[in-house]
């Protein structure tokens, strides 16, 4: 593959999309770190709900706030029974982590911005 290819491949997935740009050029191969972005994600549609939850309410944002943990909790080793039990952290355990956690920098920002509270209690 030439230097024009591999532009006019990166070009088309970027600008038309994978689907189309596969359809229009069989010949030229998907580079490894584009034909990640072809899989099927199941939870795409809960990621999109949680990025889309408004807030719009004090209470809300302040329930939100105090749920949502300012940081990842640590791993834990538990011994039971003179067995150990080895506890990941969660952040590693959710696959919605990044929008978790985004949710709750909103609901910071909204608290914050909008209503003029102080948020330090909250960090």
């Amino acid at each position: 593959m030439n230097v024009s290819q591999y532009t006019t491949k990166f070009l088309l997935t970027s600008w038309v999309g994978i689907d189309q740009a596969i359809a229009s050029d069989k010949n030229i191969k998907l580079l490894p770190q584009l034909e990640n972005k072809t899989k099927l994600d199941m939870l795409q549609p809960l990621r999109q709900w949680v990025n889309k939850i408004d807030i719009g309410d004090r209470i809300f944002a302040h329930r939100l706030c105090k749920l949502i943990p300012a940081q990842c909790p640590f791993e834990r080793e538990l011994k039971l029974f003179g067995r150990t039990l080895y506890i990941p952290p969660m952040c590693k355990l959710n696959p919605l982590y990044e929008e978790v956690v985004s949710l709750r920098f909103r609901a910071l920002c909204y608290l914050a911005d909008e209503c003029g509270e102080d948020i330090t209690s909250y960090c």
